[in-house]
């Protein structure tokens, strides 16, 4: 569905406001909730100027959840495909096992600040409701994570992980019971109890300012990751590839690169099992502009403008509609988006666990897969970096299966 004329007219008039990346962005939300999201805007604004905070969290990050991660030289596999050079950043090796601790621990210092002890969140894949209990059990705050049913199934391991570190999960049974509703019943949550109650977003979605403040916890990662690739080879890598859901852990490794213009920034989507609506979560191949839950971005949708099915192998990936930044590096061209089917990331999975003894989640396969499929394009004088932002001992379910791994 393409973009009409009076829609760019309006998406022209909002190019500067703030909140806005380009024509994405915005706040569409509930009345209910814009006092929160404006005392959420200013506190964080206060924090940002805050030295105190910033060594907070810089401490934290360090001796809590392992920053900086290393930068690995994938040497066999790179051996095996021929052409670029392949790195890893290694997320999957933070406290809790994915990039989600960064943006949770930032947050959770944020709600502390704010003086509120009670924390909702939602979940896909897991990997953010554990960070999130994680965070609560230290802080010592109250936390409830909303997970689909589906989700649940899928993610048992990181279900009971959160229970035991004393968070309530509330399954949801509505819609698709995956990631959308669980956001769903979250925002819900919230409206009911604005005053008491944050709601730590996961991802670079939402009204304003969670695109941005999630996306500036995640930035560290690019940080590191530019470092890292100069003192190794003393230039900037030919490009960065990430698996994209909401787009957390690939915006925090581009951001810091966008204005590198000789860098290419490649964001992998779920392909899932086909091209048909239903069958995929590939925002940028099969949606059209629109809002949802609090912003305006791709979206994966029918012609009368509902919201579709989405589908993929990892948990977290298959939501239906993706970032506002990452929808404005989109129509710019500074990014690249494409898709990893279902199998291609189940083959990169087995791919990196033989050759380099890395187990990564299926999110992160996706971005593996691409790597895998372009490495040999290139000359061996290119570098790929990956960024491997968790590890896959959540999905050793879902992996059993696919992979018949029972010995049957």
């Amino acid at each position: 569905m393409a973009t009409t004329k009076t829609e760019q007219t309006v998406s022209n008039t909002h190019m500067n406001m703030p909140g806005r990346f380009g024509a994405y962005g915005g706040r569409y939300v509930p009345e209910t909730l814009m006092a929160a999201l404006e005392e959420l805007e200013q506190s964080y604004a206060e924090a940002q100027a805050d030295p105190a905070f910033h060594a907070e969290l810089d401490s934290l990050l360090a001796d809590y959840a392992g920053r900086p991660t290393p930068l690995y030289l994938a040497k066999r596999l790179t051996e095996q495909l021929g052409g670029a050079k392949i790195y890893l950043k290694r997320e999957d090796l933070l406290h809790t096992g994915a990039h989600k601790i960064n943006n949770c621990l930032g947050q959770g210092l944020l709600a502390r600040r704010m003086g509120k002890h009670r924390i909702i969140a939602e979940t896909g894949a897991g990997q953010h409701g554990v960070a999130t209990a994680t965070v609560c059990a230290l802080f010592g705050m109250d936390c409830v994570v909303y997970m689909g049913e589906e989700d649940m199934r899928r993610q048992e391991l990181n279900v009971y992980r959160m229970r035991l570190l004393g968070a309530e999960v509330r399954g949801v049974s509505s819609g698709s019971k995956t990631l959308k509703d669980a956001i769903n019943e979250a925002m819900r949550d919230w409206v009911t109890n604005v005053r008491t109650t944050h709601y730590l977003l996961g991802s670079v979605l939402g009204a304003h300012p969670y695109p941005t403040m999630v996306r500036d916890f995640h930035k560290v990662t690019g940080k590191e990751l530019k470092r890292q690739i100069l003192e190794k080879e003393g230039r900037l890598p030919t490009a960065i590839v990430a698996c994209v859901g909401g787009g957390s852990n690939s915006i925090g490794a581009f951001y810091e690169f966008i204005p590198e213009r000789q860098v290419r920034l490649i964001g992998v989507e779920a392909g899932g099992r086909g091209k048909a609506l239903g069958s995929h979560a590939a925002r940028f191949e099969g949606g059209s502009p629109g809002v949802l839950q609090g912003t305006y971005s791709y979206v994966l949708q029918d012609d009368a403008g509902q919201i579709s099915l989405t589908h993929s192998v990892s948990a977290g990936l298959d939501y239906a509609s993706i970032g506002p930044e990452h929808a404005a590096l989109h129509d710019s061209g500074r990014a690249e988006y494409v898709s990893a089917s279902d199998a291609a990331a189940l083959d990169a999975t087995v791919r990196l666990a033989r050759t380099e003894g890395i187990l990564p989640a299926l999110g992160s396969a996706h971005a593996v897969a691409e790597a895998i499929r372009i490495a040999p394009t290139l000359s061996s004088h290119d570098i790929l970096v990956v960024n491997l932002s968790g590890r896959g001992d959540k999905d050793m379910g879902i992996l059993a299966r696919e992979l018949n791994l029972q010995g049957a």
